[in-house]
């Protein structure tokens, strides 16, 4: 069903960060994962759009476009997104538009995902053939491919097939939800093979009931959150040509469980960065492109969003890096030098907002990064919150080169100036 407009008694101002995600990566909680089929950052965008809400692209800029609707009466048209002026102290512009690019495609090969395992391969192709129920045949790619697996429905809060074809185009993803207890065997798999366009013949649904059946043992008992496999149909089944597993890994870091599937993570595919960056409990991710600006934020949204706000004001970010809620002096240290090992950063920008994060403790670990690591390009620095004014005062009788901002807007302007300079 189509989004309505809708009109308010009260304004209601909305932000969604993820706009600029990697695909199928972790980005910290802010993006656990992604499920083929589900709405991203942009669709979910335009749905609020329609419905009436105002979006803004940064927190920062929220109360002031609250502050000017209530303070006209909220005269707001259902639809319309952008506040171009806020009439405040500081004049600050408000992009609510943004360059928002356009939806992107679901690409079945989605990369290692970090803080979860992902394995690829000859790995969860064994783990099928394991099962003893599936025929997995990586040199059978003869034939159109389709995509089927077993996945989370967030919206029904249950377990779900996922069926997609053709394999490669943009042919529709639809979820098939389940009970947890009952599992599987209550789907009607007819409607699964329609969906899959492949033959309805007793043989050819027995094949997609044992392919579906393993999935789900293997989603059951290895604790995973997304397991996708490539299909083609040959005469009377249904063949297993590739697979792509994904584990939550808070079921072994947290409990203990599940060794034997995390000693399968293979660390030659792994960016070095993010995983010295893991070791320290830091979420550092690498981003496409040709960035040149380095973030540092406390906090997976706020990380995510500055991502998001620097690419709408031209700028291009290099790297999603959220130290965490609890970020110390040394954390932030760490954090310069693995944002440093990346020799297109121009400049580094940190966005703080303290709840927890203490601004004078940032502080003291920019200052003594600039220090010990002997930096020789600019640091903006924006912080916000707890101790922010004594943060900023160590910032400012530093002597050192830094740029401090308490506005998001003119640290982001600035970022992005010097990140053309060099």
């Amino acid at each position: 069903m189509a989004p309505r407009a809708y009109t308010f008694a009260r304004p209601i101002v909305g932000l969604v960060a993820g706009i600029n995600e990697v695909r199928h990566r972790i980005m910290g909680h802010a993006g656990a994962f992604t499920i083929p089929g589900e709405p991203n950052a942009k669709e979910k965008i335009d749905a609020l759009s329609l419905a009436g809400v105002t979006i803004v692209n940064h927190p920062s800029k929220i109360g002031d476009v609250l502050k000017l609707q209530l303070s006209s009466g909220w005269a707001k048209r259902p639809g319309s997104t952008t506040i171009k002026t806020i009439n405040t102290q500081q004049h600050r512009q408000l992009s609510t538009g943004g360059r928002r690019p356009g939806v992107q495609p679901y690409r079945e090969c989605p990369g290692q995902h970090r803080r979860h395992l992902y394995l690829t391969g000859r790995v969860p192709m064994d783990m099928l053939r394991e099962t003893g129920q599936v025929s997995c045949d990586p040199d059978s790619r003869t034939g159109v491919g389709r995509t089927l697996g077993i996945g989370i429905d967030r919206s029904t809060r249950s377990p779900c097939v996922i069926a997609r074809s053709p394999f490669g185009n943009s042919g529709s993803v639809k979820r098939f939800p389940f009970e947890f207890q009952r599992g599987p065997d209550e789907l009607n798999y007819k409607r699964i093979a329609d969906h899959l366009q492949v033959s309805s013949s007793q043989n050819t649904v027995s094949s997609l009931r044992q392919i579906i059946g393993a999935l789900k043992d293997i989603f059951y008992e290895k604790e995973a959150f997304l397991l996708t496999t490539k299909i083609v149909e040959g005469p009377g089944a249904l063949t297993v040509v590739d697979a792509w597993f994904g584990f939550d890994d808070a079921a072994f870091r947290v409990g203990g469980r599940q060794k034997a599937v995390h000693e399968l993570r293979n660390l030659a595919v792994e960016d070095a960065s993010e995983f010295e960056a893991e070791k320290s409990g830091i979420v550092y991710l690498k981003l496409e492109g040709n960035g040149t600006i380095g973030t540092l934020v406390n906090g997976a949204g706020l990380a995510m969003n500055t991502v998001d706000a620097l690419a709408d004001s031209g700028g291009m970010a290099a790297n999603f890096l959220d130290t965490g809620g609890k970020a110390t002096s040394e954390t932030v240290k760490r954090s310069f030098e693995i944002i440093l090992q990346d020799p297109g950063v121009r400049v580094i920008f940190v966005n703080i907002f303290g709840g927890l994060t203490l601004g004078d403790m940032i502080a003291r670990g920019i200052i003594m990064a600039f220090k010990d690591l002997s930096l020789k390009i600019p640091v903006v620095v924006r912080i916000r919150g707890t101790n922010e004014k004594e943060g900023q005062a160590l910032i400012a009788e530093s002597g050192l080169p830094l740029y401090a901002f308490d506005d998001f807007d003119d640290a982001c302007t600035k970022a992005i100036e010097l990140s053309r300079e060099r």
